[in-house]
């Protein structure tokens, strides 16, 4: 497919010149003036004779705010824009070219591609962002990030603006006077659009219980994480990549038994020792058939699950207390791990000893959300029967089997310093738990802690749990055995091995994010929205007296 780009603001048209003749590239430039006025300057006349010649479009007395009006709808998709050194002109301040800026933006949204690019070049110190060197006071700059948020532009790159490196260019002043913008410390400023701000319908749920068809509202901040498959065998995502590398690597060293296909999405009662606030709890109604009104206004938005295996309440020994006569009404709460499955197993008999259990999937917790702290993640649990008094020895191979993998992991990512570390849980103050070794620490008691920590300076938390491992004994499976768990954080590893900032990012839909990582492919993460802006607003009450 032929590439479209479009110049804006063109003073000689040297630089849509410099452009003109690649390969599957076609040029649409054009300037604010008239052809009269552009044609006796300088070296203009021959830029638009060389120009015409090699087919491209040369139009003028184009406002860069009103883009659409000038080319017919069919001709409206631009892969690329470009408009170097915008200026109102003369004595225009700050807020003058902003406006221009906000008025540009705007069109351009108008007349790009979904997936196309908006090239601004701005004089050093102009856009207001941390790359400008010196940077200017906000209020003093352009603030083109956030002027280009308002049309739902995100800054994905920037660089400089080496005009010396362009063939032909000769930068000249506003309207093509004769004193040129200066370039020196130039930037170019890469703009795509952002992802609509989103807006979920509600979503219903549907399973079979008990031989009944039964529904319930999926809670709204996980409605665009239920069902999402980041672990399906199509996925290429890279929590994925590390549970399959981890898989691999324990594989070489252990049987490995992979179990997640009984894993199911409800726990019925209460988790002994966990706070029911940490609880997202799940209230279940017979199934009715939507009505017109509901599906016409979205609330019939529906996953299907064709049979879920409900797991109950475990004592504390692991065994499954069943409860004779329960009804639909009762109570049931989206899994916050993955223990008590592993603990039916065993009590079930459908355990190996020798072999390790694996067991993966997404678990929900209810948390203060911040970068590092999630309310959905994937586990991976571990789980193992070893002779008594093996215990420790079993449990320092399978951590350094772990830590290997995750070196190997890393070093194909990156050259920082990675330091993976087993701490024993009486030498972990309790401050320094992060939210989901605290979570865990709830469950069941923790012998030792997994953490890990990537030597870059504001690269990543450091001394980050990312995992935990608990020992319990079961007698009657056998009073010789003891059974190993050991749990890992898939997210959190993705985060620190790749470096992403905010375990948002990991959820994201944005197409941006995976094409970073090809299949079974580790990359530095790469943002592509710089410079967010951000708003800090102090609020005062005042309480009247009396």
């Amino acid at each position: 497919a032929v590439r479209r780009v479009l110049l804006l603001g063109e003073g000689n048209f040297s630089f849509a010149a410099s452009l003109c003749g690649a390969a599957g590239t076609h040029v649409v430039a054009t300037c604010y003036e008239s052809e009269e006025e552009v044609s006796g300057r300088g070296r203009a006349a021959e830029s638009i004779r060389r120009l015409r010649e090699r087919g491209a479009e040369v139009v003028f007395s184009v406002d860069c705010t009103k883009l659409k009006d000038y080319f017919l709808p069919e001709k409206r998709e631009f892969d690329c824009i470009y408009f170097n050194f915008p200026h109102c002109g003369r004595k225009a301040g700050v807020v003058k070219n902003r406006e221009l800026l906000a008025h540009f933006f705007h069109s351009s949204a108008e007349v790009l591609t979904e997936e196309g690019e908006v090239h601004v070049a701005l004089c050093n110190g102009q856009g207001g962002t941390p790359a400008d060197q010196p940077r200017r006071e906000w209020h003093n700059s352009w603030q083109i990030v956030a002027v280009a948020a308002g049309a739902g532009f995100i800054l994905s790159n920037v660089h400089a603006f080496k005009a010396e490196t362009i063939h032909g260019y000769k930068c000249t002043g506003y309207r093509s006077q004769d004193k040129p913008f200066c370039v020196e410390g130039a930037l170019n400023h890469i703009f795509t659009r952002s992802m609509p701000l989103p807006y979920f319908k509600p979503m219903i749920c549907e399973i079979e219980l008990e031989s009944r068809k039964v529904s319930f509202q999926v809670p709204q901040v996980l409605v665009d994480k239920i069902d999402r498959g980041f672990l399906e065998l199509n996925s290429n995502h890279p929590v994925r990549t590390i549970k399959e590398k981890l898989t691999a690597e324990l594989s070489q060293a252990f049987p490995l038994q992979n179990i997640d296909y009984c894993l199911s999405l409800l726990h019925q009662g209460h988790l002994n020792g966990v706070c029911h606030s940490n609880i997202f709890w799940i209230i279940l109604n017979p199934e009715e058939t939507p009505s017109t009104e509901e599906m016409s206004n979205g609330l019939a938005n529906a996953v299907l699950f064709s049979h879920v295996d409900f797991c109950r309440d475990t004592d504390k020994n692991g065994w499954v207390n069943v409860q004779e006569g329960c009804h639909i009404s009762k109570q049931y709460y989206l899994r916050p791990s993955l223990l008590p499955y592993a603990q039916a197993i065993i009590q079930r008999g459908a355990f190996l000893p020798g072999t390790h259990h694996v067991l993966s999937g997404p678990v929900f917790r209810k948390c203060l959300i911040t970068p590092y702290s999630m309310p959905v993640f994937h586990e991976m649990l571990f789980v193992c029967a070893v002779n008594r008094g093996t215990e420790k020895s079993c449990i320092q191979m399978l951590v350094n089997n772990i830590k290997t993998s995750i070196h190997s992991l890393h070093q194909t990512v990156s050259g920082f310093k990675l330091n993976i570390n087993l701490q024993e849980e009486a030498s972990f103050e309790t401050t320094e738990l992060n939210d989901f070794a605290a979570f865990e620490s709830q469950l069941s008691r923790i012998q030792y802690f997994i953490c890990m920590e990537i030597d870059a300076s504001g690269s990543c938390e450091k001394g980050s749990c990312v995992g935990i491992i608990r020992t319990a004994h079961y007698e009657l499976v056998s009073s010789e055995l003891v059974v190993v768990f050991a749990s890992l954080n898939l997210d959190l590893l993705a985060m620190l091995i790749c470096g992403i900032p905010d375990w948002r990012m990991l959820w994201t839909s944005d197409t941006r994010f995976l094409r970073q990582f090809p299949r079974g492919k580790l990359r530095l993460f790469k943002s592509f929205s710089l410079y967010p802006p951000s708003y800090v607003h102090d609020v005062s009450f005042w309480i009247p007296d009396g």
